[in-house]
């Protein structure tokens, strides 16, 4: 399973042979705009934690692109399949087999709305079983106690937690978070995208560290294997 970083919540994920986008905001991110061309990316699928534009902006873009279908909540699908995409809905709770693996979709606490102030449903993240290697992507979320019902299911590989603060989780609250899904190897999304979210790299790191865990802040770009 290799992993690539596009910025805020953006992910590449290819797994047995598949390519999937994880909340594509490229475009409009000011980090990412100029180092990833978005018509370049292949994509199977593009998996939606939830409708804010900072996680949706560039997903009509890259599907009509390259056929992929969308799998979000259902009120998400439904917003794009009325527009002429593929779509696969979900909901909490619920678990798919798809020919990469198997994903379910858990709870999030945040807000979910498109742009314009249409219905995004709620919240999601995803746990994602495929290639001997499980991984769960938190999505915009606080910290919850739902995710300690993670790990009765599922022994997570990598945890993929909100770092910024003020929206999402901070630093202090993912240390919780990887305790509660039982895994000590973090990947940190959603900061310094900007100024609410800005972090201190270094001071992050230190924290994890003391904590006897391991957060990757990745160059936008940059990719890691499982």
């Amino acid at each position: 399973m290799k992993i690539t970083f596009y910025g805020q919540n953006s992910l590449g994920l290819e797994v047995s042979g598949k390519n999937i986008i994880v909340d594509p905001f490229i475009s409009g991110n000011p980090l990412s705009k100029d180092k990833v061309d978005i018509d370049m990316l292949q994509a199977d699928y593009i998996l939606l934690t939830h409708a804010h534009q900072d996680h949706v902006l560039d997903a009509e873009a890259i599907a009509r692109n390259t056929g992929a279908t969308i799998v979000s909540n259902y009120e998400i699908a439904m917003h794009y399949q009325e527009k002429g995409f593929n779509v696969h809905p979900m909901n909490h709770g619920g678990n798919w087999k798809f020919d990469f693996g198997n994903v379910k979709y858990v709870n999030a606490i945040h807000t979910s709305a498109f742009a314009d102030g249409s219905n995004g449903g709620d919240p999601g993240g995803f746990v994602i079983e495929g290639e001997h290697k499980n991984i769960y992507i938190a999505g915009d979320t606080a910290l919850t106690m739902d995710m300690k019902l993670i790990p009765m299911r599922t022994k997570l590989d990598l945890a993929i937690l909100p770092i910024g603060d003020n929206f999402t989780m901070g630093v202090d609250d993912a240390i919780i978070a990887s305790d509660f899904v039982d895994c000590d190897k973090v990947l940190g999304v959603h900061y310094d995208t900007f100024g609410f979210i800005e972090i201190d790299h270094d001071e992050a790191k230190r924290k994890f560290y003391d904590a006897g865990k391991d957060l990757m802040l990745l160059e936008i770009g940059e990719s890691i294997e499982l």
